[in-house]
């Protein structure tokens, strides 16, 4: 049996406390009826210009495949939670923008999940969590 190298060893902690992390985010969030990832994808569109996005460059923000992405934006769609509009030539091209209903869902999602990631990150001061944060970019 051969032992993991420390490098090894990080990555694999970081790996299982982020599932964990995102298992207790799941949690919070489903008392708005989205997910960790379908937060993400509200965050992401409305931090963007005009709450708009191409689908591709969502993906890639949230770090899904675009086909991935497609997959959890129907869904999404569905509940008038995102709008797409579509380019008929090349689906990859489509813009994706925060519907008001999103924009809704998020604010009251983000008190919910700042709330627990305070809960998360309680005993770690606010300098070491921004240390630990530049850290865990670089590693990126």
């Amino acid at each position: 049996m051969s032992s993991l190298t420390t490098a090894a060893s990080l990555v694999l902690t970081l790996t299982e406390a982020g599932n964990r992390v995102s298992r207790r985010l799941d949690h919070t969030l489903a008392i708005h009826g989205i997910s960790f990832t379908e937060f993400r994808v509200l965050h992401q569109l409305a931090q963007a210009p005009g709450e708009t996005l191409r689908r591709v460059d969502l993906a890639e923000a949230v770090g899904l495949t675009a086909s991935g992405v497609t997959r959890l934006l129907n869904p999404m769609e569905k509940i008038h939670l995102v709008e797409k509009e579509r380019n008929p030539r090349d689906a990859r091209v489509s813009l994706v923008r925060l519907s008001a209903t999103g924009k809704e869902i998020y604010g009251d999602a983000l008190a919910s999940f700042s709330q627990r990631a305070e809960d998360l990150a309680v005993g770690l001061p606010g300098d070491r969590m921004v240390e630990l944060g530049e850290q865990l970019n670089r590693l990126a």
